[in-house]
This record gives C-alpha cells, sequence and structure tokens, in this order.
C-alpha cells in the first residue's frame, strides 16, 4: 500500500508587529524569508529524492499572506524540474489560531480591552502561549481549537489522498508553526507536555505519515526545541 505523507512547512519570516499575536496580520515576507522559502526547496527535494517519494501537484495553504507567498516561492523554484504543472490551494482551516476582534491589537492593548470590559475577567498571566486559553472575545479560539481545525483539515486531505495514489506521496501544507503542533498533537504525532517545549523553523519542513488505519506518525525533520526564555512568536 502507497504511504501519504503530509510535509508541514512553518511560513517565512514576515514583517510582524511587535508584541502582537500574530494570527491575522496580513504583510508580506521579509527578504530573509523569501531566502527562507527559497532554500526549504533543496530541503524537500532531497527528502523526495532520499526516501522515492513523489510529490503531490497540489499545495495546501493557509489563506494569510505569509503563507500564500511561501507557497508561491516554493511552487515558482519547483516548476523548473517538474513535469506536471504545481497549484496552490487556499484554506482558512489552516489558520493560526484566532484572537477574534482582538485581531491585530498588541497584547497590552487586548488586555486593556478586557479590563474596561465589565463582563470579562483578566486573562491569566502568560495567556497567548497558553493551549487551552481562549480569549473571551467574539470570534476567538483557543491554540488547542485551531490545532484541531488544522488536524481535521490534514486528516481529511491524506485520508482522500489514499484513495488517489498508488506510489509513496508527499503532500505539502503551508501554515503556521503553533496551529501545526497543536494538530500533530490531536493527531497523536506529539504528546501534550511537548508542546511548550517545541517550535517550527521557519520553512523547514516535518514530515508525517498518516496510515491507513487513521493513525499518524513522525518521519523525519526537526522540530524546533525553544531556548529558555525564547519568546511565543508563532
Amino acid at each position: 500500500m502507497a504511504k501519504v505523507i503530509a510535509a508541514l512547512l512553518r511560513h517565512g519570516e514576515y514583517h510582524q508587529l511587535a508584541d502582537t499575536p500574530s494570527a491575522l496580520q496580513p504583510f508580506l515576507l521579509t527578504s530573509r524569508g523569501i531566502e527562507q522559502a527559497e532554500r526549504s526547496v533543496s530541503l524537500l527535494q532531497g527528502a523526495l529524492s532520499m526516501f522515492d517519494w513523489s510529490l503531490h501537484p497540489v499545495i495546501d495553504s493557509s489563506r494569510l499572506l505569509r503563507g500564500w507567498q511561501t507557497a508561491a516561492v516554493i511552487r515558482q523554484a519547483l516548476l523548473a524540474g517538474a513535469s506536471t504543472p504545481l497549484q496552490i490551494e487556499t484554506f482558512d482551516e489552516l489558520a493560526e489560531r484566532s484572537v477574534g476582534s482582538a485581531a491585530n491589537l498588541t497584547v497590552q492593548q487586548i488586555e486593556s480591552v478586557l479590563r474596561e470590559d465589565p463582563r470579562f475577567p483578566l486573562p491569566p498571566q502568560g495567556w497567548k502561549s497558553d493551549s487551552h486559553y481562549r480569549l473571551p472575545l467574539q470570534g476567538a479560539e483557543s491554540l488547542m481549537e485551531a490545532g484541531e481545525r488544522v488536524a481535521r483539515h490534514l486528516d481529511s486531505r491524506l485520508a482522500q489522498l489514499q484513495r488517489q495514489v498508488e506510489v509513496d506521496t508527499v503532500k505539502l501544507f503551508v501554515g503556521h508553526g503553533a496551529a501545526f503542533r497543536h494538530a500533530a498533537h490531536h493527531l497523536g504525532v506529539l504528546e501534550f507536555h511537548q508542546l511548550a517545549d517545541l517550535s517550527m523553523h521557519y520553512c523547514r519542513p516535518v514530515f508525517v505519515e498518516r496510515h491507513h488505519a487513521g493513525d499518524w506518525r513522525h518521519l523525519t525533520g526537526a522540530w524546533k526545541v525553544r531556548s529558555e526564555g525564547e519568546a511565543f512568536v508563532d
């Protein structure tokens, strides 16, 4: 039976507002982010060659600009050696954790909003990186809820692929570090206690396989280990 593998790739570095939850920031990649996306192509091609995997011709990307732009840079580079066309499809489901109506406010501004709203308590210290905490604002979700959303998308797309392919096939997903990590937990690839200690390198793929029974496992590609005191910037 052919293997189906998801290559999870965090977008490149982008023009991120300081001290601001990154979910819906609409900004371009930096020049360094573009270089990171370009370099990721050799990592992808190296894995395809080493394991004799085929690349699926549709890249699934977050609809956010930094995700789509990363996918577009990779697609352009891969087209140079591709015998079949490559496409990008974008999905809301691959977005990072939403802070809802507080989108693109700084952490200080969000806490000020909650302080002034008589309906809500102040968020707990470290709320931004708390996997289970959800801001009590319209449209907000927790990291765990975002991960569940992404996990559903990954599982659905690879289950569909399993019914179609006859050779070991990799499908590239371009999205966001925290959402991917929490999706990996929902899929059984990461233990919950690992989430706080891990991040994802910009544009360095992590390959995870979906078995036909529906369980998942990590194949290759390293998660980033957070250094002590490293800011949560996913």
